[in-house]
């Protein structure tokens, strides 16, 4: 079990009044609960900047989360001692009080508080002979700040972007509604064209068979007046013979004449008509031909309508699947949000503690060299007692070089942590620029 040098009363006393808090061996001695706690909460604002109203906020809002209303059922002041024990007791043992209890703070005997002090006012001295490496990892701090803050600048521009995107989505999506809508006007206007179609070419079918029934109907005719002439000049020499048969024959034939004649002025008239339902029916045909080109048009259009709403649904799949990584990146950077915006305000109070204590720690720098010069000069008068002190001291000083070596692993932890959100800062912007 390593053992830390213990402070003389006198010592701790001394310590204690020069960071600014009046304290004397007789309140060490009969310790008092309240001034013991604000000696703990000095200590605790110089290592790790924290006290009572830091932790209040956070104390509060878990009191909200929990008891809800009921909150006020615990008072403030007890609340908020209960947080700040918390992170006490996590300085402390990282100065090496492992058993610290809240019985520490509301029962202290001289006893333990001399054991806590010497180990916290080692620390201190350890602390201030390592400020080089506090300085060096300071400024990572402050260049990895930096990172973050050009990080989320960009991340604002991404933003801007995926918002433009957004709209230009809206606008593609609107676009796509009307030409849908065309598409299904153009879809109903085909099938009636079509319908149409189908008409006037049964028609057209019907007409060209009348048309050819008619005409083989006016050779027959044409024939049989032929025939009838032939017939009539054959008979002509007997007619000259007999004036009244002749004038009977050419009452006949006059009347089968006017007969012939009046069917070939109807057949004419069909004819014409046939000729002029013909001329109509090709002028149809033609704008039947012409229909049906803008008809297939029409299809090559609604074609590729269809490939294009098809694209459409994709980009629309692909958009909601950006949507949700989008959300789950937003989520990761409102925490990544939150983190900075802790490592920020503990940032500002350890810089106004360092301006505030550094005139101070001037000031006890030369005091402890007075005592050390004065020490000296006393370790020749205490031989036996300055051996075992000097056990002590290595013993100390190992304890020292242990606690160094944890900061170490914890800075190089917190390196490596620092890369891990390097690398999915820059995994999250290869994924917006993929998106965009």
């Amino acid at each position: 079990m390593r053992l830390f040098f213990r402070q003389s009363d006198n010592e701790i006393a001394g310590c204690i009044s020069d960071i600014g808090m009046p304290f004397t061996a007789a309140d060490l001695q009969k310790p008092n609960p309240q001034q013991i706690q604000l000696v703990f909460e000095w200590f605790a604002e110089l290592l790790i900047s924290a006290t009572r109203e830091t932790v209040e906020p956070a104390m509060r809002a878990a009191a909200e989360d929990i008891c809800g209303e009921y909150m006020d059922i615990v008072p403030a002041d007890t609340r908020n001692l209960m947080g700040f024990y918390v992170s006490l007791r996590r300085l402390l043992d990282e100065c090496g009080i492992r058993d610290f209890s809240f019985q520490d703070l509301l029962k202290p005997t001289h006893d333990r508080l001399q054991k806590i002090f010497s180990y916290i006012i080692n620390f201190v001295r350890f602390r201030e002979s390592q400020t080089g490496i506090i300085d060096e990892h300071f400024n990572k701090a402050e260049m990895t700040k930096n990172r973050i803050e050009q990080l989320y600048s960009e991340n604002q521009g991404m933003e801007a972007r995926f918002e433009e995107m957004k709209r230009s989505r809206k606008a593609m999506e609107g676009e796509a509604k009307e030409k849908i809508a065309r598409n299904s006007q153009l879809k109903a206007r085909l099938r009636e064209l079509k319908d149409e179609q189908e008409k006037v070419t049964g028609h057209l079918e019907r007409v060209k068979q009348e048309k050819t029934q008619l005409t083989e109907s006016l050779e027959e005719k044409t024939a049989v007046a032929l025939a009838v002439k032939q017939e009539s000049m054959k008979l002509k020499p007997y007619v000259l013979s007999s004036p009244a048969a002749l004038q009977s024959s050419l009452s006949d034939l006059s009347t089968s004449l006017l007969a012939d004649k009046s069917t070939i002025d109807a057949l004419d008239r069909r004819t014409r008509a046939l000729q002029t339902s013909t001329d109509t029916f090709a002028i149809i045909h033609t704008d039947v031909i012409s229909c049906t080109k803008l008809l297939e048009e029409v299809s090559a259009e609604l074609q590729k309508e269809e490939e294009e709403a098809g694209k459409a649904a994709k980009h629309r799949d692909a958009l909601s699947e950006r949507g949700n990584n989008v959300r789950e990146v937003e989520r990761t950077e409102l925490l990544l949000q939150r983190q900075l915006a802790k490592w920020n305000e503990r940032t500002e109070k350890l810089r106004a503690n360092a301006r505030e204590k550094a005139e101070v720690a001037r000031g006890r720098t030369e005091e402890l060299r007075a005592v050390h010069r004065r020490l000296t000069e006393e370790r020749g008068e205490k031989g036996r007692e300055m051996e075992r002190r000097r056990v002590r001291i290595e013993q100390t000083e190992k304890k020292m070089a242990d606690l160094k070596e944890n900061i170490e692993n914890e800075i190089h932890s917190a390196h490596d942590e620092f890369l891990k959100m390097d690398s999915h800062i820059k995994l999250y912007i290869t994924e917006m620029e993929q998106m965009i």
